[in-house]
């Protein structure tokens, strides 16, 4: 296996995040990985960080067009403008809904499911009636690349749900550290 992509699953994925720049990370990078393998985004992980300013969004939202043009001349991110412009819009959004109050972290978590049972290997979903309605919540706010199937991989990547298959070490102890709601 991949160690980058071990290393990411023992150590990330499945577990709580609730800041405002990792959700919005989250989110982001998630939107780049349509079309793309996950692995591609991982291992592209470090320069985009770099270059959207660890997704802090007040700094994102204040990209203008150099901003654009430079992250279109870097070849160790997806360079696709689409996606990039769609980035730089979330994170205008994303200070938009602090200025009414509101924080990404709080309205992904408020998809969180009373109830979810861990799959087993043959139960693997790729979405649900939750990532439906956050999907639909954010492109109502005017976020772009955010479908029900890449929102439910940003709400296993958040640790909204533990996707870890039943009998994963991994998945056990994420389940007896977070036994109390955020």
């Amino acid at each position: 296996m991949d160690p980058d992509y071990a290393a990411y699953h023992d150590t990330e994925w499945g577990r709580p995040v609730h800041g405002e720049a990792a959700v919005f990370e989250r989110i982001c990078l998630e939107g780049f990985q349509v079309g793309l393998s996950w692995r591609t985004i991982l291992h592209k992980r470090a320069a985009f960080r770099e270059d959207f300013r660890d997704f802090d969004p007040q700094s994102v939202a204040g990209f203008g067009p150099d901003d654009i043009a430079r992250l279109m001349a870097d070849d160790r991110i997806v360079r696709n403008r689409a996606k990039i412009t769609a980035c730089v819009t979330a994170a205008g959004i994303v200070v938009a809904m602090h200025l009414a109050g509101e924080s990404l972290s709080q309205v992904m978590w408020s998809y969180r499911p009373v109830a979810h049972a861990r799959p087993t290997a043959d139960q693997w979903v790729s979405l649900s009636p939750q990532s439906e309605a956050l999907a639909a919540d954010l492109r109502r706010r005017g976020f772009r690349f955010v479908g029900p199937t890449n929102m439910y991989a940003a709400m296993q990547a958040c640790g909204v749900v533990n996707d870890h298959v039943q009998g994963c070490p991994i998945g056990d102890e994420i389940d007896r550290s977070s036994s109390v709601a955020p």
